[in-house]
């Protein structure tokens, strides 16, 4: 038989992104009441890069420069929730991607969290927190990322200025490539985030510096050499150091926002931005409101502003020199500084959005090997991004590695495949499956996955091939392709009274024997099947071999999809009642409705196997439509009444009140 090419559904969704778009464009709009507009006319802010991308997981600026950044990225996962764990991976030599879990008090109080190279350190969730020590990079320390983390609480009472501790939120001396993003600075005993001693290839972005005297000191050289991108910063309630930048090679500050300095009436060290030495300082569409001397540059430097906001400001603002052009070193967003006030606050600082992403190829060389990094007993979902691309191997996320996102990243499903030619002669129907998925809590969009074994191009004792089987519970598909001939699709369970479930939405599913199967409640929602022609004019195979435990009401829902085929008419049939291993207890529950059917579709639709009559199975339809849909004798229809209890958040409710369909 020859193996049909699969039909391909517009990818859905696409215009996501445009919604939260369309909100920055409506912040970017907004009367923000009697302003100045300081220095020359902005560059037209970049607009091609989507909103999402304020939390990407790829540093920009200085800090992707150079070979870029990376942290931990080809590392093992781990998740801390103690001091020990998290100073045991931050100090390892090998890569570690370090997920704070919850708040970590340090003691003794003030004390350091050294962080060697090639690490990771980041918040799960928007509730990850260091309280009462600092993070610190010693000389040498490179290829480090510190996100979404709040790190608060090491002031010491009495001491405004810092004078008698060196509790920094994060230090750094002699370092190099480190990407600083979303995080959350307070109340610490010394500065914020102190960069020192020619410390090179920084991107700091998305931060919040709250609540302090001196925020963010860089220098501490004679040198000329640090190069540091600073955007999208709030710097709130401080009083100096919004940054402090001494000797700086190159300072890009764009869009960031400058308010409610803290007023005590010091005319020279309470102060925006400083430029100091020999820095050459851009500063970009950026808003001060209420802030004394909102930049200011030695003579020795050179600082460059423009189209920038000043509200409510008094003291220095000076402009000299030619300093630089950052995009001589890289392209980058910039926001209209009108915006700046809503947009900032709104997107800085820690983020639930943000999470964990390992990419494949980039970072882990197969989606296994991302797959493994992932720690057992995971809590919150971690991402595999897989690039646009064929990929010919085998993929099973074991029961221990809940949590799991599999993310194709090209423009269509079609764009990233998972492909094997195993069939069950050679291991088995488990052992054909190209991909499993055993774990609970695994989603998967944007990917096609395939089992290309030509089943007409040999004779075996076996030719079932598994495009995927799952056997987790609250597994969701998303714009997905299964593609293969016989048993594509097996959604099962653990063991025959255990209820697994399955949603698959906007995808495409294509086979001609049992090609949807299994024990799993599964609903197969707004989507298109296709029923492949075995060249045969009166039988071409079976949709659904259903194989429901009798205590689950609720075996298989296809609902409001569209069923296609080029097959002969009347030569393909819904289904049979599948009872492994001639198990009486495995009664099949199917029902589809509100689906269009071709002709293809037999009138009798059901039939007989392994001796078991489909009249004792469960199978139903109700309001198909389309050619094969003709109510006939040996279709029964489900009545309006128990229709009401058949819908797709029945069949995937369980005890848990699952509903992954809610968030479309």
């Amino acid at each position: 038989m020859t193996q049909l090419q699969g039909k391909r559904l517009p990818r859905p969704g696409a215009g996501r992104g445009r919604v939260l778009a369309a909100v920055l464009g409506l912040v970017a709009a907004l009367g923000l009441g009697a302003v100045g507009q300081a220095g020359a006319a902005a560059p037209a802010p970049d607009t091609a890069a989507p909103a999402a991308s304020r939390w990407t997981d790829r540093p920009h600026g200085f800090a992707s420069l150079a070979g870029g950044t990376t942290g931990g990225a080809g590392g093992k996962v781990v998740t801390v929730t103690d001091q020990a764990s998290l100073a045991r991976y931050a100090a390892a030599e090998e890569p570690y991607v370090i997920r704070v879990s919850g708040s970590i008090a340090v003691e003794p109080f003030g004390s350091d969290i050294v962080v060697a190279s090639d690490k990771t350190v980041i918040g799960v969730g928007d509730t990850g927190e260091i309280v009462h020590g600092e993070l610190h990079l010693n000389p040498g320390t490179s290829n480090v990322i510190i996100r979404n983390l709040t790190i608060r609480d090491s002031y010491v009472e009495g001491d405004w200025d810092g004078k008698t501790t060196d509790f920094d939120a994060i230090q750094m001396d002699t370092a190099d490539h480190v990407w600083i993003d979303h995080n959350r600075f307070t109340h610490m005993g010394d500065g914020l985030l102190d960069i020192r001693k020619d410390s090179r290839y920084i991107t700091v972005s998305y931060n919040q510096f709250a609540d302090h005297n001196k925020a963010f000191g860089i220098g501490w050289t004679t040198n000329v050499l640090t190069e540091m991108t600073i955007d999208h910063n709030w710097f709130r309630g401080t009083k100096q150091r919004n940054p402090s930048a001494d000797n700086l090679a190159y300072a890009h500050l764009y869009n960031n926002y400058l308010s409610a300095q803290v007023e005590d009436g010091d005319p020279v060290w309470t102060y925006g931005n400083w430029a100091r030495g020999k820095t050459r300082m851009v500063i970009e569409n950026s808003y001060y409101d209420g802030v004394q001397h909102p930049y200011q540059a030695d003579a020795t430097a050179e600082l460059v502003q423009r189209g920038s906001i000043l509200r409510d400001t008094t003291g220095r603002t000076d402009a000299w020199g030619t300093a630089f052009d950052p995009r001589d070193f890289y392209d980058y967003r910039l926001d209209p500084a009108a915006a700046v006030p809503a947009l900032v606050p709104l997107f800085s600082g820690p983020q639930q959005q943000i999470g964990v992403t390992l990419h494949v190829p980039a970072d882990y060389p197969t989606v296994q090997a991302a797959v493994d990094a992932v720690p057992d007993g995971n809590a919150v979902p971690v991402t595999v991004a897989i690039a646009p691309g064929t990929y010919r191997a085998k993929v099973y996320i074991p029961a221990t590695k809940p949590n799991v996102v599999l993310q194709g990243t090209g423009q269509d499903r079609a764009d990233t495949v998972i492909v094997y030619d195993t069939p069950a002669a050679y291991g088995g129907s488990t052992g054909s499956a190209t991909v499993r998925i055993a774990a609970n809590d695994v989603t998967a969009r944007h990917l096609t996955f395939s089992n290309d074994f030509d089943e007409a191009a040999v004779e075996l004792n076996g030719e079932q091939a598994l495009a995927m089987k799952t056997t987790g519970d609250r597994i969701v598909f998303e714009d997905t392709a299964f593609l293969g001939n016989q048993d594509t699709l097996m959604t099962d369970s653990p063991k025959l009274t255990t209820v697994s479930r399955v949603y698959v939405r906007d995808s495409f599913i294509e086979g001609d024997v049992d090609f949807v199967y299994g024990r799993a409640t599964t609903v197969i929602d707004r989507s298109v099947i296709r029923l492949l022609s075995r060249g045969s004019a009166t039988n071409n195979g079976y949709l659904t071999a259903a194989s429901t435990w009798t205590g689950n009401p609720y075996g298989f829902l296809i609902t409001r999809s569209k069923v296609v085929s080029d097959a002969p008419d009347q030569s393909f049939h819904l289904g049979r009642p599948w009872h492994p291993g001639g198990e009486p207890e495995a009664v099949a529950q199917v029902l589809i409705r509100d689906t269009e059917l071709p002709a293809a579709v037999k009138a009798a639709p059901w039939t007989d196997m392994s001796g078991f009559s489909w009249k004792d199975a469960r199978f139903t339809e109700y309001r198909n439509h389309g050619p094969g849909s003709e109510v006939t004798a040996d279709r029964p229809q489900m009545s309006d009444e128990d229709a009401r209890a058949h819908t797709v958040a029945d069949y995937l409710r369980g005890g848990d009140g699952w509903a992954p369909y809610a968030r479309h």
